[in-house]
């Protein structure tokens, strides 16, 4: 076993490029209202999740929301450079590609459903407040509702001069003069709920409820165009060439090839039949689903779907579990997730809890909201334990021995001796109550609170003491225990302590985003979650450099180790990548983990103390720093040695007696 090949690893560990990919098979997947695209790049908007976009054909897709305050977007447009997205809420509007967006006042607290653009005139059409149309590239809005009798507005086309509306109840009205009048074109259509328009020449086709409708004079009559069609409800139609393509709810995609005469269904590799958009690109088709994206690049005969990163799956927690990893999540898509096959695939194990994870033997914990869930099979079924716990989150578990303590938001700690049954508030001497982590060291509880710091308990939970000198943000995310280290992550970075919690040192060289939720540690290797990616830093934290390459959401909220893999859970899904992408290999060989040579303290600014067994006094002893450069050696004659580092640059170093290896950290 050669202990120095760490020596060689912290060195890869500085140029090795890291690769995450997404793993999201099986998480819940968004459902896509629309599209829009320009420069190659298309924009989607979702139903939960806001703006995503895709610049590699919808291989992959980053979520764009800074600014947008409504998750629900029904309806994108471009124009002039500038995207206009039509939510629940009212008009936003983007002149950066979605990178920011701004709320429009005149169309605020309105659904935007579509939009079409005729030169420089943009319309919008509304759920209750009808058609507005801009002139000023969506600066000034003026409705525009003269002879429309339906203020719900479903779908806008245009063809020439001549702009279409589709309404609820009101059927077809068509405008000629730029929406100053809107003029009732219904006759043949029975079905006067219309949802969408495609036009090919002077062929009109009208989706609604009852199905297809077909105008070959500019809507002045309508002809039913049904034959084929097992489902008349259509959501969406296009036109490639000769091609008509009728997305509908609940039996997927029909095709005709013959101007509507019939309909064939083209299903193959669909996996939801609930069509809500189209859109074209050069030859590829791609349909928004209530379960993602589509593609088809064979005209519809099969589709292929591109999910892989469309997903608002928020993954704060993990557990592992022999080869079995459970993914907890919070929001829309709250529930437990869990893998077997090292995240390739993932099954939803429940609609309620993964806020936090912890487990004893085959009992698995999980909090909810006002509440624990036990499962002890695996996941399979979930027993609701409750008795006593407030109406609060439960962000944090830990077991001691046959104690259970749960950490809530805005009700303190509490514990269970029972496996659930009963709990018992524990909240002796906390002054805040916001609990998002728990750890124990040394028979040590310690309890991280957002607002409150740091608090110890040596009594197993029945009084808390205050433990933040040095810690100048109180609002905690988390806490991990490396060794005798113990680093705490908060809204303001990385802090350290090397002493229990006496003392904590800020520890952010190199974070450029300070909110830090998670950590995970393999060997001397600690990696932290941040708003900004992820953080891995081999020494201790005090140096930290990013490793995002393949991560298209940044937004990381929690981590975990099994195998060889690392995971990463986000604000849309998890990515995970190898250990050895990050130049980690098998750290449990690299260092000696004996007690045959002991260091004191760690880290250190000045002196370390080191105690060496029997078998190594009178032994050569040499210091090495993290090239591999020998900076002090020495022959101890007694038990032990103080040694001055007081002039060592900051960095990691070894010691190296005889056999035996150990790393220290000069602070």
């Amino acid at each position: 076993m050669k202990k120095f090949l760490l020596l060689f690893w912290l060195i890869l560990t500085q140029i090795s490029f890291s690769q995450w990919e997404p793993c999201n098979n099986g998480l819940h997947v968004l459902p896509v209202l629309c599209f829009s695209t320009i420069d190659n790049i298309i924009y989607a908007g979702t139903e939960n999740g806001g703006f995503f976009l895709s610049t590699d054909n919808g291989d992959t897709w980053i979520q764009k929301n800074n600014g947008l305050t409504s998750d629900n977007i029904f309806s994108l447009a471009v124009y002039d450079e500038t995207i206009f997205a039509g939510t629940g809420t009212g008009l936003f509007v983007s002149s950066d590609k979605g990178e920011n967006w701004i709320k429009n006042d005149e169309l605020s607290n309105i659904r935007v459903h579509s939009f079409i653009i005729s030169d420089k005139n943009i319309f919008a059409g509304t759920i209750e407040g009808g058609i507005y149309l801009s002139t000023d590239n969506g600066s000034t809005w003026i409705q525009k509702n003269n002879g429309l009798s339906s203020s719900i507005i479903f779908s806008l086309a245009k063809n020439d001069s001549n702009i279409f509306a589709g309404t609820n109840g009101g059927g077809v009205y068509i405008s000629t003069n730029n929406g100053d009048t809107w003029i009732q074109k219904n006759n043949g259509l029975t079905d006067t709920t219309v949802c969408s328009f495609t036009i090919n020449g002077t062929n009109i086709f009208a989706g609604t409820e009852g199905g297809i409708y077909l105008s070959t004079d500019n809507g002045d009559t309508w002809s039913k165009k049904n034959n084929g069609l097992t489902n008349t409800l259509v959501s969406s139609l296009t036109i490639i060439g000769n091609n008509i393509y009728a997305g509908t709810r609940g039996s997927g995609v029909y095709i005709s090839i013959n101007n509507g005469d019939s309909w064939i269904q083209k299903n193959k590799g669909l996996i939801d039949n609930y069509i809500n958009s189209f859109i074209l690109i050069g030859n590829n088709i791609f349909t928004g689903t209530d379960n993602g994206v589509y593609l088809s690049t064979d005209n519809g005969d099969s589709w292929i779907a591109k999910n892989r990163t469309l997903t608002n799956t928020r993954v704060h927690t993990f557990i592992v579990i022999d080869s079995n990893i459970f993914a907890g999540s919070r929001g829309t898509s709250e529930g437990i997730y869990l893998s077997t096959d090292n995240g390739n695939n993932w099954i939803r194990k429940s609609n309620s809890g993964g806020f936090s994870f912890a487990s004893s033997g085959n009992n698995i914990f999980t909090g909810g909201y006002g509440c624990v869930y036990l499962s002890t099979d695996y996941g399979n079924k979930w027993i609701y334990k409750y008795n006593g716990l407030p109406r609060a989150s439960v962000f944090s578990l830990i077991i001691i021995d046959s104690n259970i303590f749960a950490g809530t938001y805005s009700g303190g700690i509490y514990l269970s001796t029972d496996y659930g049954n009963t709990w018992i508030e524990k909240n002796n001497g906390l002054n805040d109550t916001n609990v998002f982590s728990l750890i124990i060291k040394d028979n040590i509880i310690f309890a991280g609170i957002y607002g409150g710091g740091v608090y110890i308990s040596t009594d197993k939970g029945n009084s808390w003491n205050e433990k933040n000198k040095g810690l100048t943000n109180k609002n905690v995310y988390s806490l991990k225990i490396n060794n005798s280290n113990i680093f705490v992550g908060t809204s303001a970075g990385v802090y350290l302590s090397s002493d229990n919690g006496e003392v904590w040192i800020e520890k952010n060289n190199g974070l450029t985003d300070t909110i830090v939720h998670s950590f995970a540690i393999i060997g001397n290797n600690i990696f932290a979650a941040t708003n900004g990616g992820a953080y891995l830093s081999t020494d201790y934290g005090h140096i930290w450099i990013a490793k995002n390459i393949g991560l298209t959401n940044n937004y990381v909220l929690s981590f975990v180790i099994s195998n060889d893999y690392i995971y990463a859970g986000t604000r849309c899904g998890i990515y995970r990548a190898k250990l050895e992408d990050f130049g980690i290999n098998d750290v449990n060989v690299e260092i000696s983990q004996n007690n045959l040579l002991q260091i004191s303290p760690n880290p250190s600014s000045d002196f370390i103390y080191v105690k060496y067994n029997d078998e190594l006094i009178n032994k050569n002893i040499k210091i090495y720093d993290i090239l591999g450069n020998t900076v002090w050696q020495g022959i101890p004659k007694g038990e032990s040695i103080s040694i001055d580092i007081s002039s060592f640059p900051f960095g990691v170093y070894y010691i190296k007696a005889g056999n035996e290896t150990k790393m220290f950290v000069k602070n």
